[in-house]
């Protein structure tokens, strides 16, 4: 699933086409994704024009004034931008091209999702008011998400710190491969609750989150399953994992084991000698 990092990294690629621009038209291929394209989409985006695009968590934020598009990637789902000369015929869609923004200067933001797990929705109003926003707690690279915060939601939690980092409603949009990533660097295990954690680790994990998505976003993001940038190029960060996805390979720190284990049917990587 495109994770924080990827959404970013897409929201950079196809900021500087549409920031500015006006809507030309809309066109719905198949409405069926994890919530039903609204049928009069099209209808209400054209001659929109787009203020700024956006990111929460793991959403895309179009602003086109009189209302948001929201875009999420959902298991399987990417962003492209195409360009077209004068003249030119556009990339002939494919078969999982469920839905394209067509710009007056012809450039095209096509969504293409195999799974159909993602989202193409319309908001009116205060956006972040829209219900899969509204709970979400800080975001990992702002300087609202602190070992503080972390400290005063989870005293005496009992959830294990790795569930905890994915809890949308704690930290927002982390991520399973960053969060095992992170914890690694932080020295600390997946297993242990969030509530046995003190203030000088939740420091170091704070660090170690906001230096592995920092990493990771330059790198552009990891390749997986079906997504690449807007440029249609892969990210490269998966080259430096340490222990997400090595499982029976050597710690590159203290040459031990990396075990896997599942938590909330997610897997966990890590090195036992050196998470504590």
């Amino acid at each position: 699933m495109p994770e924080l990092p990827e959404v970013e990294t897409t929201r950079q690629g196809i900021a500087p086409y549409l920031e500015g621009k006006t809507i030309a038209g809309a066109i719905i291929r198949n409405s069926s994704l994890r919530w039903p394209i609204p049928d009069n989409l099209p209808e209400t985006l054209t001659g929109a024009k787009i203020q700024n695009v956006t990111r929460r968590a793991k959403y895309l934020l179009i602003d086109c004034n009189l209302g948001t598009l929201i875009l999420h990637l959902g298991m399987s789902g990417s962003l492209r931008i195409l360009l077209t000369a004068s003249g030119d015929v556009a990339e002939l869609p494919g078969k999982h091209d469920h839905f394209d923004v067509i710009l007056t200067d012809r450039t095209i933001l096509r969504l293409r999702d195999p799974r159909r797990f993602g989202a193409v929705l319309w908001h009116t109003g205060n956006v972040f008011q829209h219900p899969l926003l509204t709970h979400l707690g800080p975001e990992p690279l702002t300087a609202d998400f602190n070992a503080p915060w972390l400290l005063k939601k989870t005293r005496n939690s009992l959830a294990s710190i790795k569930q905890t980092l994915l809890n949308g409603r704690i930290v927002a949009g982390i991520g399973n491969i960053y969060a095992n990533e992170a914890l690694f660097l932080a020295g600390i295990n997946p297993k242990i609750a969030a509530g046995r954690i003190g203030m000088m680790r939740y420091e170091k994990l704070v660090q170690a989150i906001k230096h592995i998505l920092q990493r990771a976003i330059q790198a552009g993001g990891s390749s997986l399953r079906d997504f690449v940038k807007s440029d249609g190029n892969p990210g490269y960060f998966q080259q430096h994992y340490a222990v997400y996805g090595r499982e029976g390979q050597r710690c590159m720190q203290c040459n031990h084991m990396i075990k896997q284990l599942k938590q909330n049917h997610r897997s966990s990587f890590f090195c036992p000698n050196c998470q504590r």
